[in-house]
């Protein structure tokens, strides 16, 4: 069934004052960028775009992206600007000192008050990427055949911020 998107309520019409808008990133804290880099870098395949220190303020912000090798500029200006640039960029904002904190964590959003949910990765090979977060100890919420929801993964990352998995072809019979 395709969607008529006249037919959602509350869905209108791009305006030509919108045209070339683009989705570039997603935040979310990072309490040890040591430990959720190296999870989000081996585990998801990313690779650090950019990274930018605010000493004045005592915060670093990690931008990662899924780059071709070779593609992200090493001029500091003109890779600010291609990061900006980027489609489903992760940033990950780490507040300095909060590693040494040990009563720190936040909140993921599914707990109540709920509102953040998920971030979500497409994978070629749902199997195989379930077998490879079990290789590298990912924290499972959900595995493929658990739930009312087949063939969709949910996993954890250092933090507890929850991380959909999908294979694109087999979400084909999703919902309505």
């Amino acid at each position: 069934m395709s969607i008529a998107e006249d037919q959602v309520p509350g869905v209108e019409p791009a305006t030509a004052e919108s045209q070339g808008f683009v989705f570039n990133h997603t935040m979310l804290r990072a309490k040890d960028p040591k430990v959720s880099l190296a999870f989000y870098t081996r585990v998801f395949g990313m690779r650090l775009l950019r990274k930018l220190d605010f000493p004045e303020m005592q915060f670093t912000l990690y931008f990662l992206g899924h780059a071709e090798a070779g593609e992200v500029p090493e001029d500091d200006a003109e890779r600010t600007a291609y990061t900006f640039s980027q489609k489903g960029v992760l940033e990950l904002t780490h507040n300095w000192g909060s590693e040494n904190d040990p009563e720190l964590s936040y909140h993921d959003g599914n707990a109540e008050p709920q509102g953040f949910g998920h971030i979500c990765f497409a994978v070629p090979d749902l199997a195989a990427a379930e077998r490879w977060f079990d290789a590298n100890d990912v924290e499972f919420k959900k595995r493929a055949n658990e739930g009312k929801m087949p063939n969709v993964v949910f996993v954890k990352d250092p933090d507890g911020y929850w991380i959909e998995v999908v294979q694109p072809a087999l979400s084909a019979g999703l919902g309505d």
